[in-house]
């Protein structure tokens, strides 16, 4: 088991996506990703990165650099120190942490809070290793339009992992979503269990992704709940908040 982990970022903030948008957070952003989707925000959390930024103190933005790699101990108390200030749970985010899933192995029984995970779904091997420790998951739907390629079966596997937790799927819709495509995801979270709460994310315009029109979205929506029984539409909310 490795001893160091290579981390992008730790910060205090508000969390703007899915199920859990307004909750207080402490964000540890992990290098290294196995995709690449074209509407990324975090490009450079994709591969390892030399320097990380620590927030020293929990919403000050008083970041101070740190070499990577570093050790699973001094994370898990860089991301301790910050729970000094009362937070909802602490976010494993990327890139895709579980990429790092076995330094994470080391870090999650370390952390003195709820551990939830943000994931593009795709690494259920990984998830297994980890799962005990974890208590909330955030699990991306990669549609074939926006990854080019198609991820069904590792996405169903995962699904099934994930629903001995607290799970619920976020897909992103840009004005490339097809039908198809749509309607695949559907059924799979419907072949889970239609319980799991499906999050419709609009795209937030970047690189070459167009955003989707309001008449669509609620196309999108009508469409999921007839099969899904929680089906909602939550945009990027920290965008417009102007939070990290």
């Amino acid at each position: 088991m490795p001893n160091n982990v290579n981390v992008v970022e730790v910060f205090s903030s508000i969390q703007g996506e899915g199920e859990f948008v307004g909750y207080r957070q402490v964000f540890v952003r992990l290098a290294g990703c196995n995709l690449e989707c074209d509407f990324c925000d975090t490009p450079l959390s994709r591969t390892a990165v030399t320097e990380g930024q620590i927030e020293i103190t929990a919403g000050k933005r008083d970041f101070q650099t740190i070499t990577n790699p570093i050790s699973v101990v001094e994370l898990s108390n860089y991301i301790n120190n910050l729970l000094s200030v009362p937070h909802h749970s602490v976010s494993f985010t990327g890139g895709e942490p579980l990429c790092q899933a076995n330094a994470m192995a080391q870090i999650l029984p370390r952390i003195k809070g709820r551990i939830y995970l943000e994931t593009n779904g795709t690494l259920p091997e990984e998830l297994a290793l980890l799962l005990p420790h974890i208590d909330i998951i955030s699990m991306d739907i990669k549609l074939p339009s926006i990854i080019h390629q198609e991820m069904w079966q590792q996405h169903q596997k995962f699904l099934a992992l994930a629903n001995t937790r607290n799970v619920f799927v976020k897909v992103v819709v840009t004005s490339k979503t097809s039908k198809i495509e749509f309607q695949q995801a559907i059924a799979l979270v419907a072949a889970v269990d239609n319980k799991i709460p499906f999050i419709i994310q609009p795209v937030t315009p970047i690189h070459n992704c167009e955003g989707v029109a309001p008449d669509m979205m609620l196309l999108w929506q009508e469409q999921a709940l007839t099969f899904l029984t929680d089906v909602r539409v939550i945009p990027q909310t920290h965008k417009f908040m102007g939070q990290l």
